[in-house]
């Protein structure tokens, strides 16, 4: 039954994105900044509203919620619902933040292809489908590692301790040239710089046969995606830092990445006013990390008292998250420039024309 829940999520999600899709139409247009930002407050109050909904199946077992949930060995059916409401919006928060960082990088692949702002959002549309299926995968794997072994919180504590230590040093740095997924794809197919409507491939002559080429829109979805699995390799781990119920990792994941390609749009302008938000990331990712493994090494009943609250980390993860924002934009304020007092010899005059009487 539990089965049934998550398909019947799956279900919703497509059928949203299906609607999103068809606000846009079938024509290619640039989506400004006005549209981008109406599309992420329905995607902000979706998301909003599924928090109700999750409060009500924890805190009052809608629909056989707990008896199903604790059938499965699920490791959090203790849950209230408030709680499991406060660690859905932080694990949703969390997940969205961190995303940031990746737009930064789509920003990077778009302009390293040249990809027209006409056709970005189609590459996004499909990057975010392939990203919900192999985010599905990979918190499955990280949920049923966690519960069999233990030890496993140690190596996710660390994974994101090291993350933050590239980011730091810009080890974590794209290069389109050098990818892996991206030099297999050209083995098979050769590579068009032409770029005809929003089409993934074209019919190209080469030595006088007709051949399917990709075009720089196909590159720029492999990196896209591919990235997306690098990043998902740091942030779902930082999620179950939070929680390690699956439903709540899985639909906070599901969300962000559902309101990603308009918040891209909403700040493709607006991303290099957040200069510090990067650093506010590395910290916020050290901080899970030690986290992760403070609470694996007080995992026993006697020691449960040891533990870092959830409330506790909610505060210091929205302080540090809070902190960068502010800090980018009074870094970025336009400073005033003091005007000179009436009659203030010392403030620095004109130069006159010697030409003019």
């Amino acid at each position: 039954m539990l089965f049934l829940f998550f398909t019947g999520f799956v279900i919703l999600i497509l059928g949203l994105i299906a609607i999103d899709l068809g606000l846009i139409g079938k024509q290619d247009h640039v989506i400004g900044v006005k549209e981008a930002l109406i599309r992420t407050a329905v995607w902000v109050t979706i998301s909003l509203s599924f928090s109700v909904l999750v409060y009500f199946l924890y805190g009052h077992g809608w629909l056989g919620w707990n008896d199903w949930y604790a059938r499965q060995g699920a490791p959090e059916t203790h849950l209230s619902g408030m709680r499991a409401a406060q660690l859905f919006l932080l694990a949703y928060i969390l997940e969205q933040s961190l995303s940031m960082d990746n737009m930064f990088v789509i920003a990077t692949i778009f302009a390293y292809f040249r990809i027209p702002t006409l056709y970005q959002h189609r590459v996004l549309f499909w990057g975010i489908m392939g990203a919900l299926v192999l985010r599905g995968v990979m918190i499955a794997a990280g949920a049923i590692l966690l519960h069999r072994f233990h030890w496993m919180v140690y190596i996710f504590g660390g994974l994101l301790i090291l993350t933050a230590i590239k980011m730091l040093t810009g080890e974590s740095q794209i290069h389109p040239d050098r990818n892996l997924m991206v030099r297999m794809a050209r083995r098979f197919y050769p590579v068009t710089t032409r770029i005809e409507g929003h089409h993934f491939f074209l019919n190209e002559t080469i030595d006088g046969v007709v051949r399917k080429a990709m075009t720089p829109l196909f590159l720029a979805l492999i990196l896209v995606e591919t990235t997306d699995v690098m990043f998902a390799i740091d942030s779902i781990p930082a999620v179950f830092g939070i929680t390690s119920d699956p439903f709540i990792v899985f639909t906070s994941n599901v969300f962000a990445i559902c309101g990603l390609r308009s918040l891209y749009f909403a700040l493709a302008g607006l991303m290099e006013k957040f200069r510090y938000l990067k650093p506010s990331l590395v910290f916020l990712l050290v901080y899970i990390g030690i986290k992760m493994i403070w609470n694996g090494a007080h995992a026993s009943p006697e020691l449960e008292h040891r533990k870092i609250d959830d409330l506790v980390s909610m505060a210091i993860i929205g302080g540090i998250l809070l902190v960068g924002v502010v800090a980018s934009l009074i870094a970025d304020a336009p400073k005033k420039t003091a005007e000179p007092e009436a009659g203030d010899n010392s403030a620095p005059q004109s130069p006159k024309n010697p030409e003019v009487p």
